[in-house]
């Protein structure tokens, strides 16, 4: 039985190539892929927090890093860009429709009740004062490199 927020099985089928291995059986075995994307999947459409994932998902901790992990790896970029030339493929696409939420574009709390034709002028000293100090590679890079 497939609950409300859960993916159906032929839904599973086209995501589960897109998702990198399940770990060897070696140590801990690894929580299953499709309980995971379940899980997440659930906390997204109820946006509750991690903390209140229901139980038979398994431990909010387990389900939490595996979505930060693949998020700095990159692979749910990957399976969006793959799902999308799929779909573009098959002409199930029409990329002269667009939408814009507002939920999604916000204005700064300070642009509302500017005078019109007013000039702003920037100066270059708060962007030389923020930039980058370290020289260390970004953590993506590191999470790249493990396998699970």
């Amino acid at each position: 039985m497939v609950r409300r927020h859960e993916l159906s099985d032929a839904q599973w089928q086209r995501l589960a190539p897109l998702l990198p291995p399940q770990c060897p059986a070696t140590g801990r075995p690894a929580k299953d892929h499709r309980t995971v994307v379940n899980a997440i999947l659930w906390r997204l459409r109820t946006g509750a927090p991690w903390r209140d994932l229901p139980e038979r998902y398994g431990p909010w901790q387990t389900v939490y890093s595996r979505f930060r992990r693949w998020q700095q790896a990159g692979v749910w970029d990957r399976v969006l860009a793959a799902l999308q030339a799929e779909g573009d493929a098959a002409g199930k696409l029409d990329w002269a429709l667009h939408f814009v939420d507002g939920t999604t574009v916000r204005a700064h709390q300070h642009a509302a009740g500017a005078k019109k034709g007013a000039v702003i002028r920037r100066s270059a000293a708060p962007a030389a004062a923020w930039r980058r100090r370290s020289i260390s590679a970004p953590r993506a890079a590191a999470s790249r490199s493990r396998a699970c």
